[in-house]
């Protein structure tokens, strides 16, 4: 049954034996312990990249390079699609045609029967401004009328003091003579009781007593008929003055009025205008047309006739030709770690990758990145959000990358040494914090 081994005994024994028992043989387990000591040393002294992973998706820098609603400004009804869900469209592209849904726009020639009511308008602005320029021409007039009245009645009244003057000179001169005739009856009175005259002498300078006396009263009465006429007249001046300031201020009056209207009036045309305008850009607003190229995606109406309301998404369009940058999330502790400018590497979803952690060079498949921005704010998730950008000194990202592709981040810190790593591990120390160098910095540094 088999070959036999010569023993020291002079004994035949099977080769299984010599299988199953190994007592005679040296054991490896010491050497490979010494082994694994001896390296383990050069381990703990090889470099090691200290780093945080996160997650995160695609995204793009830009707020107008980001998929974005298109949206119905006016309320309608749908005619007719022009595109298809997956079509690529240009900027200006129509993707589709409202119809009118309200009663006020439904009339066919609304932009010509405003456009009628703005001439009416205008036609009746320029009346009133006309009515205005008659009531200054007739305010005018009037003022040369009563500038030529009381210059009459200032003549007049002139005239009339004159008059008054004469007059009372005349009572003057009457009653002057009626003194003398005054003095002659007293002296005839004396002359007739002495039997120097006769009775008929002095009845005869009694008369002219009498007549003197009658003159005086009369040229009175003239005088005062003289200034009575004189005081009429100015009242006549006074009341002329007031109905030509009241004609003056009714066509004042008018003229303002018209003014008024002619104004309130113009202010309706602009309103009208101002309708005519918003009617004009309704009409182009009857087609939906695509803000910027891109692809229409999520249809959110369905077939023809479906209403839509004023502001309500349509559809959505995804742009081409984007600067793709990767959002990530970061927890709060390891915020302070991030700095604008600092390198990240990345593995997107879809593309294969091989990395090494701690040694990023060597890994194969990842992307350099390079923090833009880091947002004050905490976001819903608890974390704090990154934005970061391709690394133009690294490979570029891959040219068919997708809006929303999930993406893996390694943050990349201190390189230290495994020793020290392992050491920062078990007592739970976060890495390193350092602050990048600027190009500026750098720049200064290398003049100096």
């Amino acid at each position: 049954m088999g070959k036999l081994v010569f023993l020291q005994s002079n004994q035949y024994q099977p080769t299984a034996y010599a299988k199953i028992y190994k007592a005679g043989r040296t054991k490896l387990v010491r050497r490979w312990l010494w082994g694994v000591l001896a390296v383990l040393p050069c381990v703990m002294l090889l470099p090691w990249t200290q780093n945080i992973r996160t997650k995160g998706k695609v995204t793009t820098m830009r707020q107008e390079q980001r998929p974005q609603d298109l949206n119905s400004i006016i309320a309608g009804k749908i005619v007719k699609w022009y595109v298809k869900e997956g079509d690529f469209v240009n900027k200006g592209d129509t993707i589709l045609q409202l119809a009118e849904v309200k009663t006020d726009y439904f009339d066919p020639d609304l932009l010509a029967r405003t456009q009628e009511q703005i001439t009416a308008k205008e036609e009746s602005a320029y009346n009133y401004q006309k009515k205005s320029g008659a009531s200054d021409n007739q305010k005018t007039a009037l003022e040369q009328e009563i500038g030529f009245k009381l210059q009459a009645l200032a003549n007049k009244k002139g005239q009339q003091k004159l008059k008054a003057a004469s007059d009372s000179m005349d009572v003057l001169t009457a009653v002057n003579e009626l003194a003398i005739y005054e003095r002659q009856i007293t002296a005839a009175k004396i002359m007739l009781d002495s039997g120097a005259i006769a009775l008929t002498e002095f009845e005869k300078r009694k008369a002219n007593y009498q007549s003197g006396l009658g003159k005086k009263i009369s040229a009175e009465n003239k005088y005062n008929q003289s200034k009575q006429e004189l005081v009429n007249i100015q009242i006549e001046q006074q009341r002329a003055a007031q109905e030509a300031a009241d004609k003056i201020a009714k066509a004042e009056g008018d003229s303002y009025g018209a003014l008024s209207s002619a104004s309130a009036t113009q202010a309706e045309v602009y309103k009208l205008k101002s309708l005519l305008a918003s009617y004009a850009v309704r009409n182009q607003l009857y087609y939906l047309v695509a803000p910027q190229s891109g692809q229409v995606t999520k249809a959110k109406k369905e077939g023809l006739g479906e209403l839509v309301k004023e502001g309500e998404t349509v559809a959505e369009i995804v742009p081409r030709n984007v600067a793709n940058a990767v959002e990530i999330f970061v927890e709060p502790m390891d915020l302070p770690l991030f700095n604008v400018g600092q390198k990240l590497r990345f593995v997107f979803d879809g593309y294969p990758a091989i990395v090494f952690s701690g040694w990023p060079k060597n890994s194969y498949g990842t992307f350099g990145g390079k923090v833009s921005a880091i947002e004050g704010t905490i976001s819903d998730n608890g974390k704090y959000r990154v934005l970061v950008q391709a690394d133009e000194s690294d490979k570029p990202w891959p040219a068919k990358l997708s809006l929303g592709t999930g993406a893996s981040g390694i943050a990349l810190m201190k390189d230290v040494l495994i020793g020290y790593e392992l050491w920062r591990n078990i007592n739970g120390f976060p890495p390193d914090y350092y602050t990048p160098v600027s190009s500026e910095s750098t720049y200064k540094k290398k003049n100096k």
